[in-house]
């Protein structure tokens, strides 16, 4: 069983989905960012680094239970414990981090700040804007390359790398970058949001009561409390 400590964001999506796909056993606690539960003392013990997605896994290795933090780290754990979704060896494993790290250096943190400096920032600042826009842009023209030889971002068949990058293109109106502009991304975005698993992991944490998106909130997510010692 899986103790799945996580939130609706994208790398919080990346992990519910993988988590369905794989039909591993979980159970989902939800750690409302804006309500400040990331702080908790609780969840502190499982993510040192106060961010989501955390697990514990109390089947981890030699049977012992094991908390792990890190979006990307979890994919690769899990794709590991199961044998599911990276390839064991060669050029296809290669590929498949690859563009994991590409998600993991270049989606996440590029379309983060698009979404902050254009969705949440208190005081508009158009240079920001425009360049984390232009790199978002730059981004997807990377991926629209990729797609127009292969039919998933790493090869010919669908994997982690897939399930980083398609909850960070959700949305796309909050990077101010159409996928209209990119047909191959948007074929692939197509094909991987129709998944049945990926539909059901989208779910998961969707409905529950949770924080409004008021100045406190802000200051939980984006403010100096972010920078306070816990």
């Amino acid at each position: 069983m899986i103790d799945l400590y996580s939130w609706t964001t994208p790398n919080g999506r990346k992990v519910h989905i993988m988590l369905q796909e794989t039909g591993l056993e979980f159970n989902a606690h939800p750690i409302d960012i804006r309500a400040g539960d990331q702080f908790k003392p609780e969840f502190l013990e499982v993510s040192i680094n106060n961010k989501i997605p955390a697990i514990i896994d109390h089947d981890g290795p030699d049977g012992k239970p094991m908390s792990l933090f890190e979006s990307g780290a979890i994919l690769f754990y899990l794709a590991e414990k199961t044998g599911q979704f990276l390839p064991t060896s060669g050029e296809a494993r290669a590929r498949v981090m690859e563009w994991l790290m590409f998600q993991m250096g270049g989606v996440g943190p590029m379309f983060g700040q698009a979404n902050h400096f254009i969705v949440y920032a208190k005081d508009p600042i158009p240079y920001a804007q425009d360049r984390y826009r232009n790199e978002v842009r730059r981004l997807y023209g990377v991926m629209e390359k990729r797609l127009a030889e292969n039919e998933y971002i790493a090869g010919k068949d669908y994997s982690i790398a897939d399930m980083a990058i398609y909850p960070w293109c959700r949305n796309p109106e909050r990077r101010g970058v159409p996928h209209e502009d990119f047909p191959n991304v948007l074929r692939w975005f197509n094909q991987i949001d129709s998944r049945p698993q990926v539909i059901e992991g989208n779910k998961i944490l969707e409905g529950i009561p949770r924080a409004e998106m008021d100045d406190k909130a802000w200051e939980f997510m984006f403010g100096k409390t972010q920078y306070d010692k816990h």
